[in-house]
């Protein structure tokens, strides 16, 4: 997160209240402090308006319009244009008229005028609802990423680049990145506002919006695999793309699993591991003996009570090692000697691991049993295997390799045998495919042709995509800033309805 003059920091920012020229005028013309100009957008029954009281500083908006939803908008907009990077900060506080709850009120940047324009919102509805809500395309439909927080109350819409975040205030007011982020491509000049909805025909809506500021961030740093992050545990409905927020910290964690019975959260931060409600809360650490360096290789067994993790505290030599530990904490048990060895995949049964280790010179995919034993190499393809998981019927091991120049998803039987090509076409870089519980859906993460096809960098632009087991083309069901520790292990639902993973945002 770049830091503005509404956040707590010492990087300065430049504030574009201060407007001069041709824009200050007309603001003072039509009496709307910082912006130029209302305008109702789409089809509206009642003509929305806006005035601004310039001793209080606040804006009060009426507006009408069916909703601000889908492929079109219907609502009340005051607005000023902009460039490049901008934060407009606003205090929501409802009014009077239009009870229904999905009338809504909020900031907003947006390409143009248009219904169906490209654009990107914090709402608050009328039932508390609060999201950020994007349109990626002209007509396009529209997502959001459920906050935490409800009800009315100070969010701050931050353009950075191509990518939007959201933050909201705490109860002192101080305003703090509440999770989730898009890429939004939005090209020259565009508009940045304040919208008000009624989601009623029938009747107005009017809300107050105040301590409105609109700043230019300092310019964005180079950013870099080691550059400090922000971190969202979010989920995403893959029938919807619907996004929500469960677990924001300035912490940097990574790799959720989803429990067998749908309750918990998996992840690692820090060389530890940590558990959190699906619901949300705090953190719990689990006892891992004299394991303090755990990375983001780790799973739960079919029955839910053990954990696979990879750790490099023992052995002298930094090197990850496989180990498995009670799901309710507890001295480690060894499997692998040797390292570096990352576990991967359990099969079905719970009788064998799937582990990635380099014994030759390059990293292949391996099997060795849970109690313990020699390992079986399964792949000899010159160029890196990686992240080898189980099918459900345990019929295969699907993993992503380079062997072909570029890397991508295949496919192998349990001993070795018949190893096939599953994702083609583009030139993304996919890896870490994920099987889900009915068997129906791969999920994995891509990266750009910015990263080489055999490196899964961490700051980096990604998308998460599905596609059907049996084929077909794959669905980007979100465009996220992550990439190593967003989904490099098993995350799917019991359900195989959604998907956890973790989006970051750059700290400067």
């Amino acid at each position: 997160m770049r830091v503005t003059s509404v956040l707590v920091s010492g990087l300065a920012a430049l504030s574009l209240l201060s407007a001069s020229g041709a824009d200050a005028n007309r603001a003072q013309q039509h009496g709307l402090g910082a912006f130029t100009k209302d305008s109702d957008v789409g089809t509206v029954k009642q003509k929305g308006f806006a005035t601004f009281d310039a001793k209080t500083g606040i804006y009060r908006v009426i507006g009408n319009g069916d909703d601000l939803w889908a492929g079109k908008d219907d609502f009340h907009f005051v607005h000023r244009k902009a460039t490049g990077d901008t934060a407009i900060a606003a205090t929501v506080s409802f009014v009077s008229g239009s009870t229904d709850p999905h009338s809504k009120a909020g900031v907003m940047v947006r390409q143009d005028l248009r219904p169906d324009s490209p654009y990107a919102d914090i709402v608050v509805h009328q039932n508390g609802h609060v999201a950020l809500q994007y349109r990626e395309t002209r007509g396009g439909d529209t997502y959001e990423i459920e906050a935490l927080h409800t009800g009315p109350g100070r969010f701050q819409l931050e353009r950075e680049g191509d990518f939007v975040f959201m933050s909201v205030a705490d109860a002192d007011g101080h305003l703090h990145h509440a999770g989730g982020g898009f890429r939004l491509k939005l090209d020259g000049p565009y508009f940045v506002g304040l919208a008000v909805c009624s989601h009623s025909d029938t009747q107005t809506k009017t809300v107050d919006f105040s301590d409105v500021e609109i700043t230019k961030p300092a310019p964005l740093p180079l950013i870099t695999p080691m550059t400090k992050v922000e971190s969202t545990l979010e989920t995403v409905d893959v029938t919807s793309d619907y996004r929500a927020v469960v677990y924001p910290t300035a912490d940097h964690i990574e790799a959720p699993n989803w429990s067998s019975d749908g309750k918990t959260f998996i992840f690692n931060s820090n060389g530890h591991i940590f558990t959190l409600p699906v619901a949300g809360g705090v953190p719990t650490e689990l006892d891992t003996g004299d394991l303090t360096h755990i990375n983001n290789d780790h799973g739960l067994s079919p029955d839910g009570k053990w954990l696979a993790i990879s750790d490099q505290t023992r052995g002298g030599d930094n090197q990850s090692r496989v180990y498995i530990v009670p799901i309710g904490g507890g001295d480690p048990r060894q499997l692998t000697a040797n390292g570096p060895s990352y576990w991967h995949g359990w099969s079905p049964d719970g009788k064998t691991l799937t582990v990635i280790a380099n014994r030759n010179g390059d990293f292949d995919v391996y099997s060795i049993p849970a109690e313990g034993g020699p390992e079986t190499r399964l792949t000899t393809a010159p160029g890196l295997d990686d992240g080898a998981e189980y099918s459900p019927d345990g019929q295969w091991i699907y993993f992503n390799s380079v062997r072909t120049g570029n890397m991508k998803i295949w496919r192998m039987r349990p001993d070795g045998s018949q190893q096939e090509q599953v994702t083609f076409g583009d030139d993304s870089r996919d890896w870490f495919p994920h099987l889900s519980p009915d068997g129906k859906w791969i999920a994995y993460i891509s990266f750009g042709t910015d990263v080489p096809p055999g490196d899964h960098p961490a700051n980096k632009f990604v998308s998460l995509k599905v596609m059907p087991v049996s084929g077909g083309t794959a669905r980007v069901v979100v465009k996220l800033f992550g990439g190593q520790g967003t989904m490099n292990v098993p995350s799917w639902s019991p359900d195989s309805t959604h998907l956890a993973f973790v989006s970051y945002r750059p700290v400067f």
